[in-house]
């Protein structure tokens, strides 16, 4: 079995994650070799990392991410080399007052918090819709697995656990964020990719975690409240976790 398949939107995501799992030299001077390769034989080559722990860039949003881990999932599995588990991992946007911006967060579940449709009364998720559940990847909440989530707790007792968001067009005014907070008040951050991460792996029945860390506050689109360094800093220091 292959070790933990660890995906993220963009490549300076993947770097920060590395740095986090980079295996010192051993007193000889020689390092480990380079992380794992992938199935389709994709390998970083400038780093050293553990060899059961593959790290490596999807694409942005819900959609490429789910296409590209389901194959990673799917290669590997014809290779004869599963992976153990599957993280969705990169920076994301945190709720005021519940998560602070450099604070990293685990997601007890990654939902899709704009699949469904609008009415003239709000918001209408898709579940309410009347598909039935089978059509719709096992529904629009995904939770994370117990398992991974206890084990990535326990290393990170400082992280916030909650519900993640996945969203396609991320929030930037005040109204949304009012109206996706209301909708989701246990929810502590959204990113783009989790839930589609999330459903590559429940279709493949390999176990799921998300994690975050947090560069911008949601609301009013403002660049000049983002913290990428801070946020990338602390995406590195939680990579240790997953050792």
């Amino acid at each position: 079995m292959t070790g933990l398949l660890v995906v993220t939107a963009v490549p300076a995501e993947a770097e920060a994650i590395r740095a986090g799992l980079t295996a010192p030299a051993a007193p000889d001077g020689t390092t480990p070799s380079d992380v794992t390769a992938a199935p389709d034989g994709t390998t970083p080559s400038d780093v050293t990392a553990p060899p059961d722990v593959t790290v490596l860039p999807v694409g942005v949003g819900p959609a490429v991410a789910g296409a590209a881990t389901a194959r990673l999932l799917a290669l590997a599995e014809a290779a004869g080399r599963p992976y153990r588990a599957v993280v969705s991992a990169g920076i994301a946007g945190g709720f005021v007052g519940r998560v602070a911006v450099g604070g990293t967060v685990l997601a007890d579940r990654s939902v899709a918090a704009d699949l469904g449709a609008e009415s003239p009364a709000g918001f209408i998720p898709v579940e309410d819709l009347g598909m039935p559940p089978e059509l719709l990847g096992g529904g629009r909440i995904v939770p994370a697995d117990p398992g991974l989530l206890a084990r990535l707790r326990a290393a990170l007792p400082g992280a916030t656990v909650g519900t993640v968001l996945t969203v396609s067009t991320v929030t930037g005014t005040a109204a949304s964020t009012a109206a996706l907070a209301e909708r989701h008040p246990d929810a502590v951050a959204e990113a783009m990719e989790g839930y589609g991460v999330a459903v590559a792996a429940a279709q493949a029945g390999v176990p799921f975690v998300e994690l975050r860390t947090v560069s911008n506050p949601i609301g009013p689109r403002d660049r000049s409240a983002w913290r990428m360094r801070e946020a990338f800093a602390a995406l590195t220091a939680a990579a240790a976790a997953l050792h």
